[in-house]
């Protein structure tokens, strides 16, 4: 990743019963200073009926961010369709493959990953964590969600907190939503 363009950072989500949750960090980072600590990467999209995450270079998150929207629309708001359409698209565009973004999508039926190199991936758990500190969230979301009854956005704010406790890249001005 280009060290001089600015990232985007942690995102958690959570698909359990129903229900979406996705948390995100609000840091973005240039390098290794934070040029802004309050930035909102978690979206409510097509007519708030899907909540989108994203990590890595942010002006791509926010042109990959649009495109999904666009295949939401034209795929009458099937998720996973979409995310498979936007993943041929990523492949296939020469700007496209050069995105250095990843975005977490998530509605009532279930929640996908879809990568910088153009795959979908649906989680075995209902956990999917992007990002520096993703790692982090995600390990931290696994042992709650093992252990307690924790409603879903509790798990994944609780999971970003520890991550933000760890990851210098994330901070703790989380934005939260839930499906």
């Amino acid at each position: 990743m280009n060290p001089n363009s600015m990232h985007a950072t942690t995102i958690i989500g959570i698909h359990r019963n129903g229900r979406t949750a996705l948390c995100g960090d609000g840091q973005v980072s240039m390098g290794d200073t934070v040029v802004k600590a309050k930035a909102i990467k978690i979206r409510r999209i097509f007519d708030d009926k899907v909540i989108i995450g994203f990590a890595g270079a942010t002006a791509d998150a926010f042109t990959l961010s649009e495109k999904f929207e666009e295949k939401l629309k034209a795929n009458k708001g099937n998720l996973k369709r979409s995310a498979v359409e936007l993943a041929k698209e990523w492949r296939q565009d020469k700007y496209l493959r050069r995105l250095e973004a990843m975005i977490i999508a998530g509605d009532k039926t279930g929640i996908l990953m879809i990568s910088g190199v153009g795959d979908v991936m649906e989680p075995d758990d209902g956990l999917m964590a992007i990002g520096s500190g993703g790692n982090y969230a995600l390990a931290a979301a696994r042992a709650l969600m093992r252990n307690t009854k924790l409603s879903e956005e509790k798990i994944v704010s609780e999971a970003m907190k520890i991550a933000s406790e760890i990851c210098i890249y994330t901070n703790t001005e989380f934005v939260l939503e839930v499906l």
